[in-house]
Order: structure tokens, then C-alpha cells, then sequence
């Protein structure tokens, strides 16, 4: 039973590191996986980690990349590939453009689409872009549907996706996470350990140093480039005047992004601006940290589970259930509104405390071995 995984982004790896090692390890299935390497340093960065290996790699990553580039490079490389393997089933995660276009590439050669964390809305098709119209339309391809919650099934039943097509499996980022998690409580002496090596030694010196609370930042949508990232550095700066906090910023690589946040933020005091973490080391961070700001989806599934606060610099999301618990709260690329409520949790301890509450929304890390079994008795 052959398995084509496609991925493209660290997201994505990190998302189906746990698929790709237990298929690897079973003898009903032959996994066989291609990165389009869209973000290809990331990419190979998280495969490393888990020790992953490809049998394909499309180097399709160009400096300053747009979309246009990103989905014509994949469907012209994509083709061999799947001609050459002639895969029962393709494999795709999330809501990248690789996402969308290996879907599509699959859909042209009439294979069966497999689609893990199918489901997820906001409805509203240029938040986030072009992720929402991605995975709308990847939805329209897909056969078959492995949901995260309950709530994601919903979406795809109106919109009449069939019910025995649908499974709800957790998030497989939760897998990823408690295996890391695990991997990190077994280490004496993280500092001195060498197993994080993107964490600096002025990083270290302030998670030694309780008298500071960490906030941690991370931002890369595409709609919150430009000003409304300039709105998340002006609140920013603001917070860092606070003598209580140190900011953690991991920078993501995109220009748009980096050359931006280096302007706005370097010399400002209490700000640590750091190159992108390898995961492991962003683990231990948010471990670390006492809230997180952030345009991420993943960091909304993966902070539940940690039971740390975040403040999300979006006007939407995909993952209502993280809202609806109160472990993260719609805050927009608005400074006012950023710089309030963190100053409420840093402040308000009964606040904090109704936001870090350790809960398990996403997942307990068996999503994978549930899509591995699916997949078993669907394609039998």
C-alpha cells in the first residue's frame, strides 16, 4: 500500500513527522515522501529532527518568492514524481500553496486525496491568505477528511462533504509537541546539554533570571505584513518599556518580515530578536515563556496543551475552540488592544490563571496512530 506524503513548509513536517515515522515502521504501508522544500532551511531544519529522510526534494524555494512562482514550480515538478510512484494515496497537511497544489496535482491524475487537519474555517477568503481559499478548495478535492475536532467536521458536513468520508482524529501537532516535551523533561541540564542550539546565551541568561517574565513573539501572514506589523512593533516597544518583561522574538526569514522587525525592534531594551528557532528549541521556549503574541495557527493548538496564554494578532481564526476555551484571545494588529491585555495578564494573576490552563482541545497525541488505522481499513 503505497502513501505519497507531500510537504512543504516546517509546519508541515513538524504536522506529519509522527504520520511519516510510524508508516515508515509498518508493513502494511510503503511511505514515501516528497518535500517542495517552499521553504526549504525550515523544512529541512524539522526534518532533521525527526530523522526524516526523502525520497524527493523539489528545491523549488526562490528568493523573494510569490505565489505566482510557488504554485507554478510545484505543479511542473510535481508531475514526475507522481507518474513515477503511481501512489494509492496522496497525503497532504494543513493549508500551504504545496498543500493546495499537490492536492491538485493528485486530483489531475485521478489519485485519492488524503487530507490530515481538513476542515478548519474562518469563511472569510483573504484571512488568512491564501491559506482559507487553499484549504476550501482542497476540501472540494479531498477524499478523504481527518479532522482535528469536532467543530472542523461540521464545516466540511455544510458545505456536503459525506459524513463516512469525515474522521475526526485530534491534531497531529499534539503528537509532535508531547514527543518533544518528553524528549526535553529527560534532560539534566538544558543549558548545558548542546541540544538547543539556536538559543542564545542572552536568551539563556534571562531564563535563569526569574525576575523577568518571558513573552514570546512570532509573526509571518502574509495580510500582516507591512503596517500591521508595524502595529505589533509599536506595541512592542511599548510593553518592553516595562522593567518585568524580556521579549523573545523568533524571526521568521521572509524578508517582508525580517528586514521589518530588525528596523522597528533592535536596539529597543528588553527585545532579544533571534534568528528562526529549530523546533525543539521553540518548544522549550514556550515552555518557558509566560504569554505568547502571535499570527500563528499552530502555536493555538500546540498552547493548550502547555497552558500558556496566547494573544493573537489576527482578526479571525480558523481554531475557534482555543477561543471559546479562553486559552487565547483575539487581540487584532491593534497596539492599544495588545499592549492592555498583556498588561492585564502580567498583572491580573486571577486572569492569567483563567488563560493557562493546561487542556487538551487538539489532541492527546494519538492522532497519528488513528489516521495510520483509517488509512489501513480504508485502503484494504
Amino acid at each position: 500500500m503505497k502513501i505519497l506524503c507531500i510537504i512543504g513548509t516546517r509546519p508541515e513536517a513538524i504536522k506529519m513527522a509522527g504520520l511519516i515515522i510510524l508508516m515508515k515502521q509498518d508493513k502494511r504501508f510503503e511511505c514515501i515522501v516528497c518535500a517542495t522544500s517552499q521553504h526549504k532551511e525550515l523544512l529541512h531544519d524539522a526534518l532533521r529532527f525527526f530523522g526524516i529522510t526523502v525520497e524527493y526534494d523539489l528545491s523549488i524555494m526562490q528568493p523573494k518568492q510569490q505565489l505566482f512562482e510557488i504554485t507554478v514550480n510545484i505543479l511542473k515538478t510535481i508531475e514526475a514524481v507522481i507518474l513515477s510512484e503511481n501512489p494509492d494515496i496522496i497525503l497532504v497537511q494543513g493549508d500551504t500553496t504545496t498543500t493546495f497544489i499537490s492536492a491538485l496535482a493528485g486530483f489531475y491524475s485521478k489519485i485519492r486525496i488524503g487530507h490530515v487537519e481538513a476542515g478548519l474555517r474562518t469563511f472569510d477568503k483573504n484571512a488568512p491568505y491564501p491559506e482559507e481559499m487553499n484549504r476550501q478548495m482542497i476540501s472540494r478535492i479531498a477524499d478523504l477528511h481527518f479532522a482535528p475536532t469536532q467543530g472542523a467536521k461540521q464545516n466540511l458536513l455544510q458545505e456536503n462533504i459525506p459524513e463516512n468520508k469525515i474522521h475526526i482524529t485530534g491534531n497531529t501537532v499534539i503528537d509532535s509537541l508531547f514527543l518533544v516535551i518528553s524528549k526535553i523533561k529527560s534532560i539534566a541540564d538544558p543549558e548545558s546539554s548542546g541540544l538547543f542550539p539556536s538559543i542564545s546565551s542572552d536568551v539563556w541568561k534571562h531564563l535563569n533570571d526569574n525576575s523577568k517574565k518571558i513573552i514570546l513573539v512570532t509573526a509571518h501572514r502574509r495580510e500582516n505584513h507591512a503596517n500591521n506589523l508595524g502595529i505589533v512593533c509599536q506595541a512592542l516597544n511599548e510593553l518592553a518599556k516595562r522593567d518585568d518583561v524580556i521579549i523573545i522574538f523568533s524571526v521568521h526569514p521572509n524578508p517582508n518580515v525580517k528586514e521589518y522587525v530588525e528596523i522597528e525592534l533592535r536596539n529597543t531594551r528588553n527585545i532579544l530578536l533571534l534568528k528562526p528557532l529549530d523546533y525543539m528549541s521553540f518548544v522549550f521556549l514556550m515552555n518557558k515563556s509566560y504569554l505568547i503574541i502571535t499570527d500563528s495557527g499552530g502555536i493555538q493548538e500546540e498552547a493548550p496543551s502547555l497552558g500558556k496564554p496566547v494573544l493573537l494578532t489576527r482578526d479571525l481564526t480558523e481554531r475557534p475552540e482555543s477561543v471559546v476555551a479562553g486559552t487565547v484571545t483575539i487581540v487584532g494588529c491593534n497596539s492599544e488592544r495588545i499592549v492592555s491585555k498583556a498588561v492585564s495578564l502580567l498583572e491580573n494573576q486571577d486572569e492569567y490563571t483563567k488563560m493557562a490552563q493546561i487542556n487538551s482541545l487538539y489532541g492527546d497525541g494519538k492522532s497519528s496512530e488513528r489516521i495510520l488505522e483509517i488509512l489501513a481499513n480504508q485502503l484494504s
